[in-house]
């Protein structure tokens, strides 16, 4: 039912090995770059962080930093309500 903890030391208890996928960590493409301001009247730079079903992508797949996501979320509810941005996206059929 249990392993033996003794077999494969230092390795994963799944089935060993070297881990093939190194996942790079995200950087926050705001903080990195200055000139990059997130504005609720710019639909086009908006549209890059929502899917086409017009959901909010979450922090662990864009990479932003929790300071930009809140102010990312904010500004795709104000372009909504001023209709620049979908609510929802298109019809899948």
């Amino acid at each position: 039912m249990y392993r033996n903890q003794s077999q494969g030391q230092g390795q994963d208890q799944r089935g060993g090995g070297k881990n093939r996928f190194y996942q790079r960590k995200k950087i926050c493409r705001f903080c990195v770059d200055n000139g990059l301001e997130l504005n609720y009247k710019n639909p086009k730079a908006l549209r890059q962080f929502i899917t086409e079903r017009g959901k909010i992508m979450p922090r662990r797949i864009t990479g932003t930093c929790a300071k930009h996501q809140r102010k990312l979320s904010l500004a795709i509810k104000q372009s909504r309500q001023i209709a620049l941005l979908p609510f929802v996206g298109r019809p899948m059929h």
